[in-house]
């Protein structure tokens, strides 16, 4: 794949675009949103390119998914006092802007009338 068509979470998991990392381990890396729609807004990735949304993922690797989850409440435990919402937005109409499969993990009031994408 050209770097031209790698999703912005590719480059950032390959080091080429920064970003405030919160988790990182052999199959899943987290960090903060650059544009927070609640006080804590977290993306948690899956280091494959293989899944564009979470319907891919849970049909074709369910334990990534499942430590996906499992990532999520850890950080929202550490970052939101547990107390969370975990959005994947699933194409382009439902508010999906990277097609490269990653959960949303929001903590504290949301920004009225906000969706996570």
């Amino acid at each position: 794949m050209a770097t031209d068509e790698r999703s912005i979470f590719s480059r950032i998991i390959a080091g080429e675009i920064p970003a405030d990392v919160v988790f990182d381990s052999e199959r899943i890396i987290a960090f903060r949103d650059i544009a927070p729609k609640a006080p804590v807004h977290l993306l948690v990735v899956p280091k494959t390119e293989r899944y564009r949304d979470v319907v891919e993922l849970a049909a074709g690797d369910p334990g990534l998914l499942a430590e996906l989850v499992a990532t999520a409440n850890t950080l929202a435990e550490e970052h939101a006092h547990g107390e969370f919402r975990l959005v994947f937005n699933t194409g382009a109409s439902a508010g999906q802007t990277i097609f490269h499969v990653h959960a949303h993990v929001l903590g504290g009031e949301l920004e009225e009338g906000s969706l996570a994408q």
